[in-house]
C-alpha cells in the first residue's frame, strides 16, 4: 500500500515527522526574526479581510518558507534513492498540504469578517440609522470577493487531489499485478487487486484530506480562539481559567472521541470479517459457475448463514454506537452556547464577537473530533488496510493472521 507510492515508507514518513518537527520549531523560535532578516515585515497586525490577507507579508514569508522546507525534502529523498513515483508522493503530498493551509486560511478570514459585520448588523437594529444599508451592502461585496475566487480554488484543489489519489492507486494496482503469479491462489486475490484498492484509494481522497484539513484548522484557528478567550472571564460551574475557549473545546472534544472509541472499538473487526465472509460466499458461487460439483445447496446456506450472522452483529454493535454517537452530536450544537451564558448575559461581548467565537470555536472542536465524524468511514479503512496486508503478508512470504490464517486453516469462515 504504502512502499508501491512512497521510498522505503518507514525512513520515509520518521525521517518526514523529524524533519517536520525542526521547521515547525523553528518557524515558532526564530521564524519572526528570519523573514524580517530576509525583507519581510512581520510587525504584528489584525487580520485583513479580503483577498488582500492572501499578499500580506506574513502570508507571503510563509509560503517562502513552506516552498524551501517541502523542495529541500524532496531533494535530500531524490538524490538518496530514486522511486518511480516520488515527484507525485513526495512534492503533490507537499501541495494538498499546502492547499490545505490556503483553503483554511480562507475559512480564517471569513471568520474574521464575521465581526464587523454582525456588529454593524446589531447597531442597525437599533434603529438609530448609525449603520445604512450601503453599509451592509459593503460587507456582502467583501464576502463575495472572498467566497467566488475561492469557489475556483475548490475545483482546481479537488482536482488535483483525484489525480493525487489515482496516482498512488496505479502505484498499489502495478506493484500488486507485477507480483499475480505469487497472489493468483490466495482468496479473493482478484478482489483485492481491483476493489480493495480502488476502496482504499477512495477512502484516503476523503479521509486523508480530511485529516489534512482539520490539522491545519487547528493551527490557523487555535491562536484566533486563544485571542478571543479575554473576551471570557467565566465559564458555569468551572470559573475563571487559562484560555477558557481553548480548554474546552479540547477537554469537550477529547471527551467525544473516547467515549465513541469505547462504542466503536468492536466495529473495525467485524467489518474485515465480513468482507471475508462475503469474499467466501461470493467465491463458491463464482466456482458454482464453472462446476456443477461447487456451489451445492448446503454449503451456500451454511456460507449464507455466517453471512447473516455477522450482520446481525454488527447491525447491534452499530445500534449503541450511533446511539452515544448521534446524542454528542445534538450536544454540540449547544455546548459552545451554554458556556458562553454568564459573558453574555454580563454584555461583555458584540453580537459580532460571538459569532468569531462560536464559529472559531466550532472550528477547533470539530478539527479535535475528526475521530467522532469520520468513525465509520476510518473503519472501513481498517478492514480494508486489513485485508491488504494480509495480501502482501502472502506476496512477502510471511505468516498469517488473525481471520485470514483462520480460513486457510479452516477453509471457512465462522463467527
Amino acid at each position: 500500500m504504502f512502499q508501491s507510492f512512497f521510498p522505503q515508507p518507514k525512513l520515509f514518513f520518521s525521517s518526514l515527522a523529524i524533519w517536520s518537527g525542526l521547521l515547525i520549531l523553528i518557524w515558532y523560535t526564530f521564524g519572526k526574526t528570519l523573514g524580517e532578516s530576509l525583507g519581510f515585515d512581520l510587525t504584528e497586525a489584525e487580520t485583513v479581510i479580503g483577498l488582500g490577507h492572501f499578499i500580506t507579508s506574513e502570508f507571503l514569508w510563509f509560503d517562502t518558507y513552506f516552498a524551501f522546507g517541502a523542495l529541500s525534502f524532496f531533494l535530500v529523498w531524490r538524490s538518496r534513492r530514486s522511486h518511480e513515483w516520488q515527484v507525485w508522493s513526495v512534492l503533490g503530498s507537499a501541495l494538498l498540504i499546502y492547499l490545505s493551509y490556503a483553503s483554511v486560511q480562507v475559512s480564517v478570514v471569513i471568520n474574521a469578517w464575521y465581526g464587523p459585520f454582525y456588529n454593524d448588523i446589531q447597531t442597525a437594529l437599533t434603529g438609530d440609522g448609525d449603520v445604512t444599508a450601503g453599509d451592509l451592502y459593503g460587507h456582502f461585496i467583501v464576502f463575495c470577493t472572498i467566497a467566488f475566487p475561492y469557489i475556483l480554488f475548490i475545483i482546481v484543489n479537488r482536482f488535483f487531489t483525484a489525480h493525487y489519489i489515482f496516482r498512488w492507486r496505479t502505484a498499489m494496482n502495478n506493484y500488486y499485478v507485477e507480483r499475480w503469479k505469487q497472489v493468483r491462489n490466495i482468496e479473493g486475490a482478484s478482489q483485492r487487486i481491483q476493489e480493495d484498492t480502488m476502496r482504499f484509494a477512495a477512502i484516503m481522497e476523503g479521509l486523508g484530506v480530511a485529516l489534512v484539513d482539520s490539522i491545519m484548522t487547528l493551527i490557523a484557528f487555535l491562536p484566533v480562539l486563544a485571542a478571543l478567550s479575554v473576551h471570557v472571564e467565566t465559564l458555569p460551574v468551572i470559573g475563571s481559567i487559562p484560555y477558557p475557549l481553548v480548554t474546552i473545546s479540547i477537554v469537550w472534544s477529547i471527551f467525544g472521541t473516547l467515549v465513541l472509541l469505547a462504542a466503536g472499538i468492536k466495529l473495525p473487526g467485524l467489518e474485515f470479517r465480513n468482507q471475508r465472509v462475503e469474499a467466501a460466499f461470493r467465491k463458491e458461487l463464482v466456482m458454482g459457475e464453472e462446476s456443477e460439483d461447487n456451489a451445492g445447496p448446503g454449503t451456500l446456506r451454511d456460507l449464507f448463514s455466517n453471512v447473516r450472522r455477522n450482520y446481525f452483529r454488527i447491525y447491534w454493535h452499530y445500534t449503541y454506537f450511533n446511539l452515544f454517537r448521534y446524542m454528542y452530536i445534538q450536544a454540540d450544537n449547544v455546548v459552545a452556547y451554554i458556556f458562553l451564558v454568564p459573558t453574555i448575559v454580563s454584555g461583555r461581548i458584540t453580537l459580532g464577537i460571538m459569532n468569531q467565537i462560536l464559529r472559531a470555536f466550532g472550528q477547533v472542536a470539530s478539527s479535535f473530533q475528526f475521530l467522532v465524524s469520520s468513525w465509520t468511514t476510518i473503519i472501513e479503512l481498517i478492514s480494508i488496510y486489513k485485508r491488504l496486508q494480509a495480501f502482501e503478508a502472502a506476496i512477502n512470504d510471511q505468516p498469517l493472521t488473525g481471520i485470514d490464517k483462520e480460513f486457510i486453516e479452516s477453509g471457512s469462515v465462522e463467527t
